[in-house]
């Protein structure tokens, strides 16, 4: 059976080195995020301000493995 994974929407606020970042959740917390290998495969920037959806795993809620970033609402595309 596969480990179930809470997954929040967050702002990155802090880069780190190796793909690191500090993402603040929406409900408050401060976790540790870090790229999952589709974001590093496809060389997407996640950038200071960037809103990203995290996944977080139910036995350590102080990491979390960045997922998805998501499309500012004030960039035209």
């Amino acid at each position: 059976m596969k480990e179930e994974k809470w997954i929040h929407e967050g702002l990155i606020t802090e880069s780190l080195p190796n793909g690191m970042f500090r993402v603040r959740l929406d409900n408050g917390d401060l976790i540790l995020g870090y790229i999952s290998g589709k974001i590093r495969r496809r060389s997407i920037q996640i950038l200071i301000g960037d809103k990203v959806q995290i996944e977080v795993s139910r036995y350590d809620s102080t990491r979390g493995r960045i997922i998805y970033r998501l499309p500012n609402k004030d960039s035209k595309d």
